[in-house]
């Protein structure tokens, strides 16, 4: 093995995932990522606002709506982990559920842990129907404006959790393989945080953001993110280490595959939709 295979392999060891500590208050990277995805997606949004006619929406507008986006995507995230991966735990320990904040000797600020994606979605989806129902802007219209943006600030996200050294992926002999400790196995594993870094973001954003101004079918851009999130996030989940607690689900599929195939059937139902009804206009 080469130096740098060597190297490569002990990279998650050596990386620290605290940015900051100062007495009992330690602030991690996983945390600031989070400001970074809202602040980037916040910035990409209004830039569309200032370069693109389509939309009317105010500055005052667009901060209101970035702020019930981020709530429900805080407790959609935290309450679909709940409900998907881990319920029984829940049930048994329901504190845990509005306190998952990691406590250790001190106040530790890491983000919230156990956090679910598509819960995630759906909580923006509702935090969005709750402000878009007191304005006269249509769901569609904001996810047009929105959705493009989204899988850009995603990729800190996971790049977040690759710092953290969790959510690493299957074993494997390839020489892409690292040595996550948390793993506890010593066993090289696929870098799957950063598979989804690269292909649910940065490859999805590039796509989308080159339709933002193609597609005019009102609406249609949530359904090509659903369908191009979910085929990509179902193909990585083979490379990601299913949870201990879950293991596979059906026919050799994980919960995250599960929920990705609902999740392309929404967007193939909704584009077929959205189709349907640009005719019949």
């Amino acid at each position: 093995m080469s130096d740098f295979q060597q190297w490569w392999r002990q990279i998650p060891s050596l990386m620290d995932p605290v940015l900051l500590e100062i007495g009992p208050l330690r602030i991690q990277y996983y945390g600031l990522m989070y400001l970074v995805a809202f602040g980037l997606t916040y910035g990409l949004v209004s830039y569309r606002l200032k370069t693109e006619n389509r939309f009317q929406v105010s500055a005052q507008q667009l901060q209101q709506l970035f702020t019930h986006l981020i709530i429900g995507l805080v407790l959609g995230a935290r309450l679909g982990y709940v409900l998907f991966y881990n319920l029984g735990y829940y049930l048994k320990h329901p504190l845990e559920i509005i306190l998952p904040f990691a406590w250790d000797n001190g106040l530790v600020f890491t983000g919230i842990s156990g956090m679910s994606y598509h819960g995630g979605l759906i909580g923006t989806l509702l935090g969005a129907w709750l402000y878009l129902r007191r304005t006269d802007m249509p769901l569609a219209t904001m996810a047009d404006l929105v959705v493009p943006a989204i899988p850009l600030g995603y990729t800190f996200g996971r790049l977040g959790n690759f710092i953290n050294g969790e959510l690493y992926g299957r074993a494997t002999r390839h020489p892409v393989g690292m040595i996550f400790p948390a793993a506890g196995d010593g066993l090289p594993r696929h870098p799957s945080q950063l598979y989804e870094a690269f292909f649910e973001g940065i490859v999805l954003f590039a796509v989308l953001w080159s339709l933002r101004r193609r597609v005019r079918t009102p609406g249609a851009m949530l359904a090509l993110y659903l369908i191009g999130y979910g085929a990509v996030r179902f193909a990585i989940e083979y490379f990601r280490q299913p949870d201990d607690h879950l293991g596979f689900i059906w026919l050799s599929l994980t919960m995250g595959q599960i929920l990705c195939l609902l999740m392309m059937f929404a967007g193939v139902s909704g584009l077929a939709y959205l189709r349907r009804g640009t005719r019949g206009g």
